[in-house]
């Protein structure tokens, strides 16, 4: 509020203010110079209407606008001198002890707002620019919290230390509110306002944060005197503004593109990300973190019988139930279509079990139209005990879920599973892996056959038997790849295991041969599907592709495992001839050893006797004739003899 000011300076000195520590000009473009002490006031005789003068809004003016920086820059060196204050007149702009460089002062200005990315980072190269180019004694920085209703302002002194408060909008009498409200500046003798102790005394300017005509904040400047040229403070203030709202629409930006829609939870790329994050702190503090990720059961059947709005209504009961009850530094995100993960940092297995069980628990309370209870199931990952590797640990976490979805329910809640709680060679535990892979592949980008071998070569064997489950449970994973030779790795087996007992070799033996046969298309691993896969006979191109297998089984699978060394050349060298004709080396005769010889006629009665895209599996009889010419040429002549007297006892077709 301005008052009508009379024409005599004495008269402006004689009438002391209310509270002449809380004066006020609320015109932040021309303010009135300020009469030095030393000076006695002067009479003049120019007159001045008795009319108040309507407060004009700082607002940011656009660059290219005659109001805007090419104007405010031209104005910042002229003298102000409309407006009274303290009665008297001001004639230097700034400081007269220290002469503003304005070149300077905008070249810091640029690089203050250069790269800036976080309002921390702007205003703390803010603070610096108004304590060492325009003496200030302190800076204060506050935005406005639309839930509270409240500025919320940090200060700064000149030596680094901070203040915090509040200035709540229903306090009008306050300065701050003032500004803020009528998005003026305001300027005042001391800044006692502030109700911050040990702040040293000093002149106070506030001004507004003004971005699109609407106030976001303001900058409150600490000055020993208030000899200051407002425009281009107003200037600076203005483009803070714009700077603060640049911000915070990026923020907003980022964090819808992080957001899914319906549950408000992070999507899967924030998911992602904030998982990433969480687990680098994890290993620079060497501490646990554990994922939980729900599945909900049934809800194909949900969307397919009532709708994907009831879907849509199940799954956002889930997001509510976890929001409500995970702690305050746990993160949520929509991992999937019904699947919901939450981040426990610095949480191991037996916390995040209790929390499942919890939001289980929640869960079945809960009951929604046609549906009943909401029905989940559990899984649980753990860092760094279950893997150090993010991609895995999720991986195994959706591998404890669907082992969770296959146990079902005991006693009405769901099985809640963690990935150390099971083995993962059981039957179970390979085919949820396997589900997960195939399901995850596209995204992750990891391959099944390759994570197999990789847990089949760090496996602490025990015993034969137990490296004989191993070798079967990775072999039947790798022979599901090709569905044309399903159940291949184990007939071959049994097979050789047959011909290696009619030859009478030692039993330690038949049992390294009976393993061996059993991993001998192991090499597959590094085939592509493509080739693999193809219905037809193979191009030249693929053909030597396909050729490769042999050489992969022995070098990737079997070398970095110093227990399977033995087998080697049976995987390495099944597919030489006897004639020198085979792969990969072109061995011949005697050169093969025994073992890959006993493999190979095992290998090649099974691929005659099995049904292919091109033609039907061919009996026993017609296969044993085909073995008998190809003896001597493609295969060891006596192996062949002793095989086709056994045949019959082995033509079960698989």
């Amino acid at each position: 509020m301005e008052k009508n000011l009379k024409t005599e300076n004495k008269e402006s000195i004689t009438k002391k203010p209310r509270n002449a520590s809380l004066e006020r000009v609320s015109n932040p473009i021309a303010p009135e110079k300020l009469p030095k002490e030393s000076k006695p006031a002067t009479k003049r005789k120019t007159s001045v209407k008795k009319t108040a003068t309507p407060v004009t809004p700082v607002v940011s003016q656009p660059i290219t606008s005659n109001a805007g920086i090419v104007a405010k820059l031209n104005n910042f060196n002229l003298s102000k001198s409309t407006n009274k204050l303290y009665a008297g007149y001001i004639n230097n702009p700034i400081a007269q002890s220290k002469p503003v460089d304005y070149p300077e002062l905008l070249m810091s200005l640029n690089n203050a707002l250069n790269g800036k990315s976080t309002l921390h980072e702007l205003y703390m190269t803010m603070h610096e620019i108004f304590t060492e180019k325009l003496n200030c004694t302190f800076t204060a920085f506050g935005l406005l919290h639309e839930k509270s209703k409240c500025i919320n302002l940090k200060l700064t002194n000149k030596m680094g230390s901070t203040y915090s408060s509040k200035i709540f909008l229903s306090d009008e009498q306050n300065p701050v509110v003032e500004c803020f409200k009528s998005l003026s500046t305001v300027m005042l003798k001391d800044n006692k306002f502030l109700n911050i102790p040990y702040l040293q005394p000093s002149s106070t300017i506030i001004l507004p944060l003004v971005s699109i005509n609407n106030s976001l904040g303001v900058i409150i400047l600490g000055k020993d005197s208030l000899d200051c040229n407002m425009g281009m403070l107003s200037f600076i203030a203005n483009y803070i503004a714009m700077y603060t709202h640049n911000i915070d629409l990026l923020e907003k930006t980022n964090k819808f593109a992080n957001t899914d829609t319906l549950t408000s939870l992070y999507n899967h790329r924030g998911f992602q990300e904030v998982l990433a994050n969480e687990l680098k702190v994890a290993e620079d503090t060497n501490t646990e973190l554990s994922i939980i990720m729900f599945d909900i059961n049934n809800i194909s059947k949900i969307n397919r019988e009532l709708g994907h709005a009831k879907g849509d209504e199940v799954i956002k009961l889930l997001a509510e139930k976890v929001k409500q009850n995970m702690r305050s530094n746990d993160k949520a995100g929509r991992y999937g279509g019904d699947e919901i993960a939450i981040i426990l940092p610095n949480t191991g297995t037996s916390d995040a079990k209790y929390l499942a069980e919890y939001i289980t628990y929640t869960l079945s309370c809960c009951f929604v139209d046609d549906v009943g209870p909401v029905k989940v199931s559990v899984g649980i990952s753990t860092f760094p005990e279950c893997s150090k590797n993010q991609e895995k640990l999720l991986i195994l976490a959706e591998q404890a879920m669907y082992i969770s979805q296959a146990k079902g329910y005991k006693e009405g809640m769901s099985a809640i599973i963690s990935s150390s709680d099971f083995n993962f060679w059981d039957d179970e535990a390979l085919n949820s892996f396997a589900e997960v892979i195939a399901k995850r592949h596209a995204q992750l980008g990891i391959n099944f056959e390759e994570e197999l071998v990789h847990k089949f070569n760090n496996e602490q064997i025990i015993s034969q038997n137990h490296l004989m489950e191993l070798a079967n449970s990775l072999a039947g994973a790798i022979d599901a790849k090709d569905p044309y030779t399903k159940g291949h790795s184990t007939s071959v087996s049994r097979y050789s295991e047959a011909l290696a007992r009619a030859i009478n070799l030692p039993e330690d033996e038949v049992q390294r041969i009976t393993l061996g046969a059993l991993l001998h298309d192991v090499g597959k691993i590094g085939i592509p599907e493509n080739v693999l896969k193809k219905p037809g006979k193979l191009e030249d191109d693929e053909w030597e592709i396909m050729k490769q297998h042999p050489v992969i089984g022995a070098e990737k699978v079997l070398m970095p495992n110093e227990a399977l060394r033995d087998l080697i050349p049976m995987v390495k060298y099944h597919h030489e001839h006897i004639d020198g004709s085979g792969y990969p080396e072109k061995l011949k005769g005697e050169e093969i050893p025994l073992s890959a010889r006993i493999v190979a006629v095992a290998d090649a009665f099974h691929a005659l006797i099995s049904d292919r895209p091109y033609r039907k599996g061919l009996g026993t009889e017609k296969a044993c004739e085909i073995l008998k010419d190809g003896a001597g040429k493609f295969w060891d002549k006596d192996l062949v003899r002793h095989f086709i007297a056994i045949a019959p006892s082995l033509s079960t077709i698989i």
